[in-house]
Formats: C-alpha cells, structure tokens, sequence
C-alpha cells in the first residue's frame, strides 16, 4: 500500500529493521567539492554507508552547483552555499512531513515550504568580528493541502521539528573538524 507517494510496507519494514538492530541506523553521507574559479565550485554525491553496508546503488554521482550571486562577485551559475543551506532544510522538512504524514495516514495533496534567511555579510567579508558570519534568522512557512484536522497537522509538525536531521544540524553545533592535505 503507498500514501504520499512512499511505500508503507517499506516504511514499516525498515522502522521494524532499525528497532530490532540500531547498528542499522549508522550512516555516514560523504560528498567531495572541486573549486572552478570564483566563487564557483561543484560538488559531487555519490557514496554513502548504511543500513549494515556501501551503498553500490548510485551509477552516477549528483552534482550540486554554486556559486556567488554577481552583486557578491559570482558569475551566478548556481545558488551559494547559505541558499543551498535553505533548500536542505526545506527538502528535510518536506521529507520528513510526507513520511510521517503517510505513517499517520494522512494524505498531502500539496505541500509547499518557503525559507527565508536573514545574513550580515560583514564577517564573511572581514569587515566586522561582532556580527556573526551566518544566518541571524531563519523563517520557515509551510502551507499543506490534506485530509488532516489542524490538530493532526499540528502533531505532525512538531514531530517532524523533532526529528528533522537538518534543522537539527542548524539548532545544534555539530563538531567540525577540518585538516589540510
């Protein structure tokens, strides 16, 4: 049976899967970015590990494009990194409402999220060490289209806030460690 798209005899049977062995749950994600000249770089996913092993389903690697907006010295060939940070949330954030809505039994009919940011570009630029280099702010809106009552969206949403991995990674630091070759 599938709801939002998602199988949920698969959903179920991997949650099944990680409850009666949580080594399945480790997943290392890997990515690997060549700098072009500017501000532009690409960036290539392929590899990962999880659920008990290498994942050899990839033939190909994606790849993300960025680059600098021209009014920041780019040649705008792709969204800069603080944008993609905003399109990583919203992917998660959607993700995450799809799939436990489908679990809920919840049906989208459509499902729209929309980020802003707010950023002080005077510490990236060296010009200031009280303003902080990254987002200020984030503000998230999301307008869905389903069957549910406001109460059940508004236990889903806060599930997903819960157990979303990117917001996550933004609300917590994260050890960074960072070696040159």
């Amino acid at each position: 049976m599938e709801k939002n798209g998602i199988s949920l005899d698969q959903l179920q049977a991997t949650v099944e899967a990680v409850s009666s062995d949580p080594a399945l749950a480790q997943f290392e994600f890997r990515s690997e970015t060549h700098w072009q000249q500017g501000g532009h770089s690409e960036t290539r996913i392929q590899s990962f590990s999880g659920a008990g092993g290498e994942d050899t389903t990839r033939s190909r690697p994606f790849v993300v494009v960025s680059d600098e907006p021209a009014v920041l010295l780019g040649t705008d060939q792709g969204p800069n990194a603080v944008e993609l940070v905003l399109a990583a949330l919203a992917s998660c954030l959607s993700v995450g409402i799809a799939y436990n809505a489908a679990a809920r039994g919840i049906t989208l009919r459509a499902l729209t999220v929309n980020i802003t940011g707010t950023l002080d570009v005077q510490a990236f630029l060296g010009l200031s060490d009280a303003v902080r280099p990254g987002y200020e702010a984030l503000h998230v809106r999301y307008h869905l289209e389903s069957d549910a009552t406001p109460d059940q969206l508004a236990e889903l949403l806060t599930h997903v806030q819960k157990t979303s991995p990117v917001l996550d990674i933004i609300q917590h630091p994260v050890p960074v460690t960072l070696v040159a070759e």
